[in-house]
Formats: C-alpha cells, structure tokens, sequence
C-alpha cells in the first residue's frame, strides 16, 4: 500500500523510536557508546545495512560496544558539511560521506568524482579496494580520520533529470541551474558543459525543484526514489557522468583507543556489510529504471562522447590539484583520462 508523505513520516519515525528505545537498553552497560551519521532516509539500504552492522559489533563484541545510528544525519543544521566537521572534532564516532564532500578537507578525495572515469559501479568499487582506496585512506589518517580496507558504501551512478527537457547534447545543459553537492568537480564538470551550479543538501531537492529554484538535479536513481523526485521532474537522463559513493570514516583519536579485539569485529563487519550493500543497491539502480518509468518520468540514454570532448580543461585543472600519484592511480584503474 502507497504511504502519503505523512504516513511515510511517521512509520518511519516510529521505527526509529523502538531502534532508539532498544539502543539505550543497550548502552547502560557498555565499554563504549558511539554514533553513526549518514546523510540517507531510514529506508534506504545504507541505513538498513548499516544498523545490522552495528548490531552485529554488539553481538559480537559481547556486548562492549554499542553505536547508535543516526539517518538524515540527525537532522543536523547543514547536514554533510556540519557533519564532516562534528567528525573531525569527535563530537561524533563515525559518519558515512561521499569523496567530493570529504574533499574540501581532503582534497585527494575527489579523485572519486572525476567525471566519466569508472564505467560502472563495479569497476569504482575495485578501485576503491585496490592501490587508489588504500592511497586515500593514508591522507584520511594525516587528517585525522580512519578510513577501512573495503569501506566504500555504494550510492551508484549519478544520472540527470530535469522538468522541462532531456539532456541529449551538451547543449541542452546551457543555462541550466543544476543543483549539485558541495563538492567542487562535480561544480566544475556543469560549469565545463555550461551549467550554473546550485549547492544544497539533498533533503532540499524536492522543494527546489518544485518551486522552481532550479531546473535540474544529478543523482543516482535511488535518491530519486528515496526522495520522491519523480513527482518533480519529467526527464530523466541516463548519463552515467560519474560514480557516487559513502565512505565509511571514523574519528581517528577514538578509533585508536578502541581494543584491538573490537577494531577486528568493526572492520570484518564493515567490509562484510559494505560488500552486501553494494550488491543491494547495484541491482536497486538497475530495477529502478523500470519502476520509475511507471511513476511517470521519461528516459533516454545519452551518448558520453561529446560531454567528454568538453571535459579536457575540467582533467587539466585536476590532474594538478589531486597530484601525480593521486591521478596515476585512478589512471591504473580507468585508462588515460583527457
């Protein structure tokens, strides 16, 4: 049965109140008491997959720790950007965050948000298991955060979708005000293709659109379930123009003081459940094309050549601000960009 956005509230308000009520049973008598941030609704698979991994922590740390796990980032006044700073002064334990955002104080994160470089999801995901992941998680340590072996949570391949056109050619994006994350290349990338970037959180989207703010938004599919952006825009664009994900981060200093027996259970269960969310929203993207069309929405798939014809200055300017390492790296995975 359909949930009217009231509905959707409270059903999921009430989950939360017995998680809540359950979590508080719990930490009257642990070692330690923690909290997770993430910047996704309590339906999304991100927050499922990241309660049954901390549950599992408890289990199976017998009970020592708990962390409780916060969707929409509690609500917080800035979400991402305020959360990533809770974060790094450990007002918070752990936070799930896409590269671009993390990039404006690591900037080799990007490196995740380049565009057209990984295919597929698939291919972003062995990249960030492999010598690029494990470059990123070193700069993550002289910043203070702890990042994991196989931590990159999937959110998918971005895609665009608008109220008036679909995008076919770059020109279809000329003049276009297209909301964005905080994230600097993705800023870059519209700007290349003549867009004027918009910035703010994704829980404004659906306002922004339906007041007419902006013209348009890029995200994966799930988002737009999530948020109900169907009921907002009329075209959406298969473009693939760049991979998103959620990385798993810790406070370094807390991480640190954690028993090297519990950091074992946290990081089996972290790359355990990464692995198992990834699959989830692999094959949620994919099914997604077809249960949106339902909702309304028109779909075309959009050839690449010519957005990456567009793109040499936008590779120019980051080769040098990621740096020779950064860049050869994601070259091993994607071939030569530019």
């Amino acid at each position: 049965m359909a949930l009217s956005r009231r509905s959707f509230i409270t059903a999921t308000t009430g989950s939360l109140t017995v998680f809540a009520r359950s979590i508080r049973a719990q930490e009257r008598d642990v070692e330690f008491a923690f909290r997770q941030y993430h910047n996704q609704t309590p339906e999304s698979s991100l927050h499922k997959r990241l309660v049954q991994m901390w549950q599992a922590v408890y289990d199976e740390s017998g009970g020592r720790l708990v962390c409780k796990v916060f969707a929409q980032n509690n609500s917080i006044q800035g979400s991402d950007p305020a959360a990533l700073k809770a974060l790094v002064s450990g007002e918070i334990e752990f936070f799930t965050l896409m590269g671009g955002i993390l990039g404006t104080i690591l900037p080799v994160a990007e490196v995740q948000q380049v565009p057209y470089a990984f295919r597929s999801a698939a291919d972003a995901h062995r990249a960030m298991d492999g010598p690029l992941g494990a470059y990123l998680r070193s700069e993550m340590e002289a910043h203070g955060l702890h990042g994991f072996a196989v931590g990159a949570f999937d959110n998918g391949m971005r895609q665009i979708s608008l109220a008036t056109r679909p995008v076919v050619v770059p020109g279809d994006l000329q003049g276009i005000r297209m909301r964005t994350p905080d994230a600097p290349l993705i800023a870059d990338t519209f700007r290349a293709f003549g867009a004027q970037p918009v910035t703010f959180n994704s829980a404004d989207i659906y306002a922004a659109l339906k007041a007419g703010k902006v013209d348009a938004q890029e995200n994966p599919l799930a988002l737009i379930e999530l948020f109900k952006l169907y009921e907002v825009v009329r075209y959406i664009s298969v473009t693939n123009h760049i991979w998103s994900g959620f990385n798993e981060l810790a406070h370094l200093p807390t991480w640190r003081r954690i028993p090297a027996d519990i950091k074992v259970v946290i990081e089996r269960n972290v790359a355990k459940h990464v692995r198992l969310q990834r699959q989830q929203q692999i094959a949620l993207n994919t099914e997604l094309r077809t249960r949106l069309a339902r909702q309304g929405p028109l779909f075309n798939d959009v050839d690449q050549a010519p957005f990456r014809k567009m793109l040499g200055g936008v590779y120019t300017k980051w080769k040098a601000q990621l740096g020779p390492r950064c860049w050869s790296l994601l070259e091993a995975e994607t071939g030569t960009l530019g």
